[in-house]
């Protein structure tokens, strides 16, 4: 195996394939990368046996096919470390060499055989869902900040994806909730017939997420049986899907919350950050009193001191106060894209619904704290 590749463009996939890799594993060859020269194409691939991560390069210079595998950290180290745009030659010299030159750096990687990498098979039968890829990058976005780190209830570990419709217009709709906050976004799509609901794990989340945000194509969507395939032009990502019932989440969300508060979201989010500054920890959580003209935010810390901060708000009750976990609050404030946060309150102990204005089809719920 002999090819010439531009460091950049090797990087760019290099960065993806390392994310997947289990840092701690006890299977050596999960931490390598396979590099497949084959039919003009450079394939690579990389796995935790959750997640297959699947790139093809056409755009370098191959003298010779052949096949091996090797540590993807170290190579991905070593990529970001050589200047950038240069041109880099692999030659693979043995079984369990891989030759590495670059102007005038010379490197030889350990390699391990591709007999003991992972076969997968990514026989998906159902017809792909096609997908404005930014559109549901946003999805995933407001989404993932509710999703929970409960390993006790791992099916709350993701977003729960699955077919929705309201006036006619069928919607792919995501939720996540950790119990004490939730999330959940929407987008227009032509036909959720053949769509079966899925939990879509955490880790995939955040790798699709970054593939998303590097990637302006549109996606393909595939489910299969306890796996699903996401396509982006040459990119692709198959993962299981979490095995287990998302619970019935409209049960939590407010209907009949009709104390209003109207606050410019961008002052609240500064407001917020300021208040909580005073917590070394953050994990106080924050007294919010709601007035006719104001809002005041109120932190105490019992050992770094208090803060408190008022802004103008509108708000169309009697006085209320009710307290939050302040990250909680900022994760959702900082996903509004209208200029206005809008809260819908019942009591001080009741769930609160927050909206987007600028995006009818996302909402948000969180749980008042005791303190």
């Amino acid at each position: 195996m002999q090819f010439q590749i531009k460091r950049d463009t090797l990087l760019k996939s290099l960065s993806v394939a390392h994310n997947i890799i289990e840092r701690k594993n006890t299977i050596p060859i999960l931490a390598n990368v396979l590099l497949q020269i084959k039919d003009n194409i450079l394939n690579i691939i990389a796995t935790d046996l959750d997640i297959v991560f699947h790139d093809q390069i056409s755009d370098l210079k191959i003298d010779s096919d052949g096949s091996t595998t090797t540590s993807a950290t170290v190579l991905y180290d070593l990529l970001r470390k050589i200047p950038t745009n240069l041109d880099i030659t692999f030659v693979l010299e043995s079984k369990n060499k891989l030759k590495i030159t670059a102007k005038n750096s010379k490197f030889n990687l350990l390699c391990l055989p591709i007999d003991d990498f992972p076969n997968f098979s990514n026989n998906f039968k159902s017809d792909p869902l096609n997908l404005d890829g930014q559109k549901f990058l946003a999805l995933l976005n407001k989404t993932k900040i509710a999703m929970s780190n409960d390993d006790t209830r791992h099916y709350l570990n993701g977003i729960f994806i699955h077919p929705t419709a309201s006036n006619k217009t069928s919607y792919l709709t995501g939720v996540a909730t950790d119990t004490h906050r939730l999330s959940s976004s929407s987008m227009p799509i032509q036909d959720t017939k053949s769509l079966k609901p899925f939990i879509l794990p955490k880790k995939t989340v955040f790798q699709l997420s970054n593939l998303l945000q590097e990637n302006n194509q549109s996606i393909s969507m595939f489910v299969g049986e306890g796996k699903i395939q996401f396509k982006m032009g040459n990119s692709s990502i198959v993962s299981k899907v979490i095995d287990g019932k998302f619970p019935d989440y409209e049960k939590v969300v407010p209907k009949n919350n009709n104390k209003i508060l109207k606050v410019n979201a961008k002052d609240f989010i500064n407001s917020l950050e300021r208040v909580i500054t005073v917590s070394i920890d953050r994990k106080e959580g924050v007294k919010v009193t709601f007035e006719k003209d104001h809002i005041q935010l109120f932190v105490a810390s019992s050992s770094s001191g208090d803060g408190k901060e008022t802004l103008k708000a509108e708000f169309n009750s009697e006085n209320l106060t009710v307290s939050f976990n302040a990250r909680y609050l900022l994760d959702i404030a900082s996903e509004i894209g209208d200029q206005n946060l809008m809260m819908n309150l019942n009591d001080a102990i009741s769930p609160v619904l927050i909206q987007d204005k600028s995006d009818n089809h996302s909402f948000y719920v969180i749980m008042p704290m005791k303190i």
